[in-house]
């Protein structure tokens, strides 16, 4: 049956930014599918309240407090995981931050900050996986979480805009180098999603209501809305797809 495909019964993983947000709700599609994760981020607060949140819908559900920009605390992460479950099945790279200011005002303390954690560490992180699934011979599915400015400029956001493109290009990159070990890297682009990082645009009417009108489905997501591709990339459904970004914008780049 198709449906056996979309299930996640055994899987195991790591989200990454998985204590609010678009990583919550990835985290909680997963665990409904059947799997057990690690929910990592640097709030062990949101992790902890989120953990005991979702694990309702099965689990196990893991919270690990790391900063994906340190190499030391992607090594501890994945070995976290291993300890917890053997393996690791699935990764998303969700974590990630943004700074916004006009390109001649933007400092360089934001600009590392920003390339750091989403892009600097969603590589080492993939590849720290990469050599696990690799070493135990395993399919494994990498996620990452892209966006609309990995095609787009944006507005006051120069280095969030580098971080996404250059991400949706390492996805790529890593498709081609790990596909003879079955390993899938694909992403995930989202376009105006309501969380915290865009809270200030939400907020600002004007600018709100700029954005609805472009968008044909004429409404933000919400973070739930994502969940179901997350699932899909992570199960055998997708077992012929790598190297993609999969665009959920709601219909905006259509326009």
């Amino acid at each position: 049956m198709v449906l056996e495909k979309f299930r996640l019964k055994r899987r195991s993983g790591i989200v990454t930014g998985g204590g609010s947000g678009i990583g919550k709700a990835i985290a909680q599609g997963l665990v409904e599918a059947g799997a057990e994760i690690v929910i990592a981020g640097r709030n062990r607060e949101k992790l902890e309240g989120t953990a005991r949140e979702i694990r309702q819908f099965g689990g196990p559900v893991i919270p690990v407090q790391a900063d994906t920009a340190k190499m030391e605390d992607i090594e501890n992460l994945v070995d976290r995981t291993l300890k917890e479950f053997g393996k690791i099945d699935f990764l998303f790279n969700n974590a990630g931050i943004i700074r916004r200011s006009p390109s001649e005002d933007f400092l360089e303390k934001d600009w590392d900050e920003v390339i750091n954690i989403n892009l600097k560490g969603p590589f080492f992180l993939a590849q720290a996986v990469a050599r696990v699934m690799i070493s135990q011979k395993r399919k494994g599915k990498i996620i990452n979480t892209c966006s609309l400015l990995a095609v787009q400029g944006g507005k006051r956001v120069p280095a969030y805009a580098a971080s996404k493109g250059g991400l949706a290009q390492v996805t790529k990159s890593m498709a081609n180098d790990w596909a003879k070990y079955n390993i899938l890297v694909n992403g995930i682009g989202p376009g105006w999603v309501k969380t915290e990082l865009t809270e200030p645009l939400h907020q600002d009417k004007q600018r709100s209501i700029e954005i609805t009108s472009r968008i044909p489905l004429g409404r933000w997501a919400d973070p739930e809305d994502l969940a179901g591709a997350a699932v899909f990339l992570a199960s055998d459904a997708s077992d012929y797809i790598t190297g993609q970004i999969i665009f959920i914008d709601g219909g905006w780049l259509s326009m």
